[in-house]
């Protein structure tokens, strides 16, 4: 790699959270669509590397190891020494956070883009101020940073992660999901609390319902999600609780395979919506018009009582009715009238 090359060169300082992670996409679709010819490279926690190989306009992705809050001087500067050998042109730092705006300062790149936050004027050269009643989507907000300051705002290209056949058939037959049988994925977890997770008795009747109709369960989620999981499956034994059993990219191909997703506000919910598929997408605490799913194919469920969006982790009233209230039911309607799945067939994957 020389300094010779004309090709624009971005590197993005990516968020830490999957779901801000897949509406980042939106912003590297609008840097390809300025600059065809540019090339796009990710600084991004390691586990993100399951996403990132999933979206076609990141040439390369640098993973970062160093633990949540730690400044890890060492580390970044080492980092820098390791970015300053790809000659980028523009840094754009999506976290608002000081030490994500370090590595890039201390490799010397020329335009180092980002909002205002924690103390970054030594560190940003073309540095925001977030009017937050005009940006009113976080993806609006990372896309706003790919224009000139007060320009307006270009249409959303929506984030579409890809499938990848010979995976999705290596994830199909570890998990013995049958050829013949669609799959329902439930994502009963949200890692940021349980004021977003809706009730595990009423993914229960979700999942006996579907059960009853021949369908697949497969329960999503991550090894905190275990518990809820399991809770599920005293109900519905016939569910296949796979939290904590998968990995990343497991879960990407099994929602990938699945026919229709029911979630709470979480990352699996941004990964549905980018898989484009069928979706019921549960709201309590948080608000679904910062953090919508993009897809057209989407079903947002919110009861838009007057306490909330509380952004709470735990409900301040003691049971979150925001979302106890929805009715299995409701997402039983919801899921019926998304009207005639599509076959994927596994077998000729």
């Amino acid at each position: 790699m020389t300094s010779t090359q004309t090709a624009y060169r971005y590197l993005i300082v990516a968020p830490a959270w999957v779901g801000d992670m897949v509406m980042a996409q939106s912003l590297f679709k609008q840097l390809k669509q300025q600059h065809p010819e540019a090339y796009i490279d990710v600084l991004a926690p390691a586990w993100s590397a399951a996403l990132t190989q999933r979206m076609p306009e990141i040439d390369k992705t640098f993973t970062q190891s160093i633990g949540h809050g730690r400044l890890g001087l060492t580390e970044r500067y080492q980092q820098a020494q390791e970015l300053k050998q790809y000659h980028y042109d523009q840094a754009i730092v999506l976290p608002n956070s000081f030490k994500s705006a370090l590595a890039v300062r201390i490799a010397g790149i020329p335009k180092r883009t980002g909002f205002i936050g924690e103390w970054r004027y030594p560190l940003l050269n073309d540095i925001r101020k977030l009017d937050k009643d005009k940006l009113t989507r976080t993806v609006d907000r990372f896309v706003a940073l790919a224009q000139s300051p007060n320009a307006q705002l270009p249409k959303i290209h929506k984030p579409a992660l890809l499938s990848e056949g010979n995976s999705l058939l290596e994830t199909a037959t570890k998990f013995n999901l049958a050829a013949e049988h669609p799959i329902l994925a439930l994502c009963p977890g949200a890692e940021y609390g349980e004021a977003k997770r809706w009730p595990s008795t009423h993914y229960a009747e979700v999942a006996q319902a579907y059960i009853q109709k021949g369908w697949q369960v497969c329960l999503l989620g991550s090894e905190k999600d275990k518990k809820v999981g399991d809770e599920i499956l005293a109900t519905e034994a016939k569910a296949l609780n796979l939290c904590g059993k998968t990995n990343l990219t497991e879960v990407i191909d099994i929602l990938a395979l699945s026919q229709k997703v029911v979630s709470n506000d979480s990352g699996l919910m941004h990964i549905a919506a980018a898989l484009d598929k069928p979706l019921i997408a549960l709201y309590g605490s948080s608000d679904p018009n910062f953090t919508p799913p993009l897809s057209p194919k989407a079903h947002i469920l919110s009861l838009n009582l007057d306490c909330a969006p509380c952004f709470k982790r735990s409900c301040p009233k003691g049971t979150p009715r925001c979302l106890a209230d929805i009715s299995p039911d409701q997402v039983l309607t919801g899921l019926d009238s998304m009207g005639q799945i599509e076959q994927i067939n596994i077998k000729a994957l």
